[in-house]
Order: structure tokens, then sequence, then C-alpha cells
């Protein structure tokens, strides 16, 4: 039992420090963006997004290479996508109009995207066994860092011929703006490593209160771990709440759930058992399933618009979405 405490406690300190460091390191990517002159409108939904996932990153390759856990890597995984959908709900409870009414339609882009890759990843679960590998590497892999690759020209393309349309309005830069870069960029490796450190251990610690606690790998991977990685989102986006910056936390949170699927190529070139996809657990579709219905609510809300909230604070698509994460945590709950 003191175990048990001992990693709960070591679970809680890494979440801790991500969190903070996580948020720092869209603080100075936010900056990099600024200082660099770059569209900001893509660099923000790139930047920001890879970001914020940095914690997916570290921690899914920890779990794969260090651990040798793969369902806790796809647990993360799949449950951050979920998480950041359960986000946009968070932020639309804090608004008097509906979200979707208030953002640009053009990250339906993103959302299309986010769509492709979770079915691609579906896809690479069930076929697992009958798709060929490149030496260890599924061949899914090779297809989700095309599409993802092809999903960052796709919304540059897409941003830019936007912005050739409504130029954004100058604002005057504040003194902040006109900080050094090469400062900014200290700051930003300086937590970057932190996090790195954080991630490392993050999945150690899961891996064995699952144990303790009987939960499970793809449990824990799906709710817990994916929560504290999720937290530099959360974070993120109700701090562009607060500034009114509507579109750059969904740009973020739909940007995350592309990033992630990018990760997960990443994390099956670590896993050097074989496939990932083989060996991660099938009852994961369910959250991949669940997540594309999510995404795609999203796509209906950002193209019909709601022009009011039906659901006490929440309009009707951001309603679905919680009442969707809901469903799937009791089921998985239930079925660990």
């Amino acid at each position: 039992m003191d175990n048990l405490y001992i990693n709960i406690l070591g679970f809680a300190v890494c979440a801790a420090v991500i969190i903070f460091s996580g948020t720092k390191l869209s603080f100075y990517g936010d900056k990099i963006a600024d200082l660099t002159g770059m569209g900001k409108a893509w660099v923000g939904l790139i930047l920001m997004a890879s970001v914020t996932s940095l914690p997916e990153l570290i921690t899914g390759i920890s779990s794969v290479a260090i651990v040798k856990a793969p369902d806790l890597a796809a647990g993360d995984i799949f449950g951050s996508c979920i998480f950041n959908l359960l986000i946009l709900s968070v932020l639309d409870a804090r608004l008097k109009q509906p979200l979707f009414s208030m953002v640009k339609p053009s990250h339906i882009v993103a959302a299309i995207f986010g769509i492709i890759l979770l079915t691609v990843a579906g896809m690479a679960i069930y076929l697992s066994d009958e798709i060929p590998s490149v030496l260890w590497i599924s061949s899914f892999s090779f297809v989700l860092f095309g599409i993802y690759l092809g999903s960052v020209w796709g919304i540059f393309k897409y941003e830019h011929a936007a912005l050739i349309e409504s130029p954004p309005l100058e604002i005057p830069q504040s003194p902040t703006h006109s900080a050094d870069l090469k400062k900014v960029i200290g700051g930003y490796a300086l937590h970057a490593l932190i996090v790195i450190g954080a991630a490392i251990f993050l999945p150690y610690f899961g891996e064995h209160i699952a144990t303790y606690t009987g939960l499970g790998n793809s449990f824990f991977g799906t709710v817990f771990i994916a929560a504290a990685t999720s937290l530099p989102e959360l974070v993120v986006s109700l701090a562009a709440l607060r500034m009114g910056s509507l579109d750059m936390a969904v740009g973020n949170l739909l940007g995350s759930n592309v990033f992630n699927m990018f990760i997960l190529g990443i994390d099956d070139v670590f896993y050097r058992e074989g496939s990932l996809f083989n060996a991660i657990s099938p009852a994961h579709l369910l959250s991949v399933f669940v997540t594309i219905i999510m995404t795609a609510v999203v796509g209906l809300g950002l193209q019909f618009k709601p022009k009011k909230k039906q659901f006490w604070l929440l309009s009707l698509d951001t309603f679905i979405i919680a009442l969707l994460y809901m469903a799937l945590m009791t089921y998985l709950f239930i079925k660990k």
C-alpha cells in the first residue's frame, strides 16, 4: 500500500510539472510566432498544437521504449483526443453565446483531417495482423505520417487563402513583443526539457498505479494519463478564452488531435518489439470510433453555427460531446 501512495504522489508531481511547464511552453511558443513574423493563424495551429502535445509525445515514447506498455501509449493518445474535445464543452459553458457561432468556419478543415487520421488509426488496429510491416514499423504509420504532412500543407493553404480574402487588423505591439528572440527560445528550450523529464516518468508511475489498483493500462491510460498530458491544452485554452482568442483555443485543440495521430506513428517507430498496432488492445477501437463521432459533431457545429444554447450552459453540439465523453468513460470503467 505504501508503494501505491508513493506512485500516486509521483504521478501527481509529474502531472503538476507538466501543467506548469506545458503552460510556459505555450507562452514561449506564442512569443516565437510573434517575433519571427510568420503567419500567426497557421503557426499558432501547428506550433501551439505540437507544443501542448509535447507531453503526449514524450509519454508515448517512454511508454513503448522504456516501460514496454503499448496500451498506455495508445490510451494516452486516444484519451487525449477525447479530452481535448471535451475542453470545447468547457469553453462553451463559460460563454454566453454558443462557441462555434463565434469562431471561424475554417476550423472544419482541421476537424476533417482529424477524422481521416483517426479512421486510418482505427484501420491500423483492426487490420494489424493483415498489413505488412517495414522492418518492425507498420505500413499504416507511414500513411499517418503522409496524411499529417498533407494536413499541415492543406491547413496552411486554406488559412493563407483566408488571410488574403480577409487580412487581419494591425494590432500595435506591446513592449513584451519586443523581447529578445534568443531569450524566448531559451525559455522554450528550458521548459521543453522539464516537460520531457516529467513525461518520461509519468508512464512508470501510471503503470504501477494501474497494476496496484487493477484498473488496467488501457483504462488508466485513456482516463488519467490522457487527462494529465492534456492539461496544458486546458490551461492554454482557458487563457485564450480570457484574452478573447477563441480561434486560437479551438485551433489549438483540433490541431492537437491531428498532431496526436502523428505521435501514434512515432510511438510505432520507437516500439521495437514489432508493430505497435499489433500490440494494442482492440478495446481502443471504441475510443477511436467515439472520437470520430465527437469530431464530426464539432464539424457540424462549425458548419451550422447554433444561435442559442438549448441545454443549460451548453449548446446542442457541445452537450452531445460532453455526453459522449461521459458515456465512454463509464463504459471503459465497467469493462476495465
